[in-house]
């Protein structure tokens, strides 16, 4: 089987704009050029990769089990391009804010494993909630962001880094600690100790109680999950934090988590940019390595 890198890189292109059109821009080919390279690898493959309705093209269910293997494929071959030839390039500085779970669970690798591969690119690390994140890429603070949930401004590109989720956290010596399920109507009478307006884990969290709760007894907010999960740990208050940052408590014993099954508390973790920034080897190189981290 002998493709290419080039006919990958046109499928992931298609796939990704869903346009032969607007691949070829990207590519900087002609469109006959983009649909002979798909057409070639179709026929390699022996499978149809993509659905035409109406002007779009569409993955197929082969073309999406491609999908992401032909987009480690692609990282790949970058990694072996910069290792080989650009490390040094890759010189200079990237500010970067993100939101604490991120801060705290997930630059540390990404940091050490940029030290080591590419050691002439510096990161400046700002901590913020989600809204002040973007509020910070949007004045041009930051190069970078990485924020909880979903951004909806149109002025931001958001690149999804990885999935996560939250969960709702107890005192083991909670009357609900012990609980099979814990009901909508149980967290209705609970004291709650919450993230702040504006932190992307409230705002997932109110999301997800919305139209099920209609009067939540918040009983203290605060910034920090450091001081979120003493209180839950000394007290008789629940919380809603993410699992990263209370893994190691539940591993413990120090927290219990509740089974609440009414509650959709799933949730991605995304890089962040403005739209009119153009091109930036800089960032695309730390987006790169970070996804490579997380899914190892």
């Amino acid at each position: 089987m002998h493709y290419t890198l080039k006919q990958i890189a046109v499928f992931d292109a298609v796939a990704s704009l869903e346009s032969v059109s607007g691949a070829a821009k990207k590519l900087s080919m002609s469109q006959s050029a983009v649909s002979m390279s798909l057409s070639q690898l179709e026929h390699l493959l022996d499978r149809p990769l993509f659905i035409r309705q109406g002007n779009r093209l569409i993955l197929s269910h082969w073309g999406q089990w491609l999908r992401p293997r032909a987009q480690k494929l692609l990282q790949d071959a970058q990694q072996i391009a910069s290792g080989l030839h650009d490390q040094h390039i890759i010189s200079g500085t990237v500010k970067l804010c993100a939101s604490q779970t991120a801060a705290e669970h997930l630059l540390p690798a990404l940091i050490s494993k940029i030290d080591n591969d590419f050691p002439e690119l510096r990161i400046e690390i700002a901590v913020e909630n989600s809204d002040r994140v973007a509020q910070e890429v949007l004045d041009y603070q930051f190069d970078l962001g990485v924020i909880e949930g979903r951004n909806d401004d149109s002025r931001l590109h958001q690149e999804p880094w990885m999935d996560d989720h939250l969960v709702v956290v107890a005192s083991p010596h909670h009357p609900f600690a012990h609980n099979k399920r814990t009901s909508v109507g149980q967290l209705e009478q609970a004291k709650w100790v919450l993230r702040e307006p504006g932190a992307g884990t409230r705002r997932i969290f109110d999301a997800a109680i919305h139209g099920l709760i209609v009067k939540l007894n918040v009983w203290k907010e605060y910034e920090h999950v450091g001081l979120l999960k003493a209180l839950v740990k000394n007290g008789v208050y629940l919380s809603c934090l993410p699992y990263l940052d209370v893994e190691k408590d539940v591993a413990r014993g120090e927290l219990v988590m509740l089974t609440t099954p009414e509650l959709n508390l799933n949730r991605h973790l995304s890089f962040i940019w403005r739209q009119d920034t153009g091109s930036n080897p800089l960032r695309d190189c730390l987006i790169a390595e970070a996804k490579r981290v997380t899914h190892r």
